[in-house]
């Protein structure tokens, strides 16, 4: 056999271009995934380094919305392994399954799933696990993890959709979901075992189905370092955005930022986890917390939610409304008429549900209204960038859960917002990390928020943007890694008492040293 050799006149910088051109030769998103993830494998340093160079191409790829069309059609792209199955036949011997991992020692953040809800798409089963594979490719090109410091896992507990059971093709094991009680022991199992091989490691929980997600981020996050990135994550992010979408709403309508009203459709993890996390909104404006709670309104598949609501789930109590009497209300419009809100906050995942006659509601009442779709992929956003500015004549404030193009009208072009969770957990998974946290408190998620709503620069405060533009992720997640450290000693969680006395501008440059690059190496 003869030694594989590159041409004479070959160079790296004409390589990465001739990749760049393979990728963008494919016709689908699909076929992109399978390139890329084809190029991870032969050449992983080559492989991060077009991520890094080309953020904005690359991650929709990675990322949402393909990495939905990549899940569902796992089981059938599926060409070697690439994380980590613990199953639930796996229960009574997880330590000895996770000790199997190849870069135990090296091990510093786990992206795990269940599969259970994988983003609007429902119950995926083992085919989740591009889930946690593309999170923490943006763990490692937004915050310079190291890709050996990364353990992608999904706990493959079964299944409740039929067609993934009865395909011959199908990855995971042949069942339904385990019982809650199942569950428990599993999940306290592998906690402990997690702990126990990798002690190092930061967990973020990723997809789970609503109860669960919010179940176990309660029952976990005092003793493991850990947080829920659909719950914690999701709602870090959106409070950055509207942070900045309010200040501009206000300039606008003259409105105090303590008298804004938000509207969330959509009441699962994500919802409530959002809305609880827009308190902090409030409490900055100096409201107390049942004054700050008052300002949120919550609306799922029945209607407004209000107390007096036979059945109503246990997770959508803290936002009922006390103070509504009439008959039940079910239409959106008459919920927007009757609220009377600032902001629009879809996370639904029902494609559309923002009509013509919604979004002019918003607007009737709001000189900038606030609108969020943010249910991913697009295929289940509530409303499109290009809707959104026909029907608003270009005043609406805006942000998605997924990306939309720029829009151009004359003269005037408008950028759309993307509130992406990549802004966010990043910088908190490399701030936990740097601090040595023992665990991921509320304070620490809330300064990243406030970290990122500060990191516009003047071009982007200029353009009205409520995000700034992803080319920059690193430096914006030096800075979100700056503010968590600081949260974690201020919550005395921290474990590297060395960061504790320097100054921001000093641990800011510690923080970027550590930053993995695909070319130099670095020590995180």
């Amino acid at each position: 056999m003869t030694a594989q050799v590159p041409p004479p006149a070959f160079s790296q910088a004409t390589h990465r271009s001739r990749c760049l051109a393979q990728l963008r030769s494919k016709n689908t998103g699909l076929e992109k995934y399978i390139y890329l993830n084809g190029l991870k494998d032969r050449d992983a340093t080559l492989f991060y380094t077009l991520l890094y160079d080309n953020m904005r191409e690359m991650v929709p790829i990675l990322y949402t919305p393909t990495v939905g069309d990549a899940c569902t059609n796992y089981s059938h792209i599926w060409r070697r392994p690439e994380g980590m199955y613990v199953s639930i036949g796996d229960k009574g011997r997880i330590r000895e399954v996770l000790a199997t991992w190849p870069n135990v020692r090296e091990a510093r953040i786990a992206v795990v799933t269940d599969g259970s809800r994988i983003l609007g798409l429902g119950d995926l089963g083992a085919n989740g696990l591009p889930i946690a594979v593309g999170k923490l490719d943006l763990y490692i090109a937004g915050a310079g993890i190291r890709p050996s410091s990364a353990v992608p896992i999904c706990l493959d507990l079964g299944t409740a959709t039929e067609k993934y059971l009865n395909d011959p093709l199908y990855i995971g094991v042949r069942r339904q979901r385990p019982s809650d009680q199942e569950m428990e022991e599993f999940m306290d199992e592998f906690m402990d075992a997690m702990k126990e091989v990798f002690p190092n490691l930061l967990v973020q929980f990723e997809d789970f189905s609503t109860d669960n997600a919010f179940k176990y981020l309660d029952r976990f996050r005092e003793k493991y370092r850990c947080f829920n990135d659909d719950i914690q994550g999701t709602g870090a992010v959106v409070l950055s955005g509207f942070l900045n979408a309010a200040h501009l709403a206000s300039e606008a309508s003259g409105r105090p930022l303590a008298e804004h009203r938000i509207l969330f459709f959509g009441a699962g993890s994500a919802g409530i986890g959002v809305a609880k996390q827009l308190v902090s909104f409030f409490k900055f404006q100096g409201l107390t917390e049942a004054e700050a709670t008052r300002q949120i309104y919550t609306v799922d598949s029945k209607g407004l939610i209000t107390a007096d609501r036979a059945g109503l789930q246990e997770h959508k109590k803290f936002f009922a409304r006390t103070d509504y009497q009439g008959p039940p209300l079910t239409n959106l419009v008459d919920i927007i008429n009757y609220v009377k809100p600032t902001a629009l906050l879809g996370l639904s995942t029902l494609r559309n549900a923002f009509t013509k006659d919604v979004v002019e509601a918003m607007a009737a009442h709001n000189p900038r209204p606030i609108i969020f779709p943010l249910s991913n992929p697009v295929s289940l956003s509530e409303v499109d960038y290009e809707d959104a500015i026909n029907w608003t004549n270009g005043k609406v404030i805006f942000a998605s859960g997924s990306p939309y193009k720029s829009i151009s009208r004359g003269e005037q072009t408008f950028e759309p917002g993307q509130g992406n969770n990549m802004y966010i957990f990043p910088g908190i998974g490399l701030g936990a990390l740097l601090s040595k946290a023992s665990r991921v408190t509320d304070t620490m998620v809330e300064h990243a928020s406030v970290a990122l709503a500060g990191s516009l620069d003047a071009e982007e405060r200029a353009a009205d943007l409520v995000y700034p533009r992803l080319d920059r992720i690193r430096d914006i997640s030096a800075r979100i890694a700056l503010a968590v450290i600081r949260a974690a000693q201020n919550a005395s969680v921290d474990n590297a008492p060395a960061l504790r006395h320097v100054t921001d501008n000093t641990l800011l440059a510690h923080i970027k040293e550590q930053m993995w690059d695909p070319l130099p190496r670095s020590r995180i």
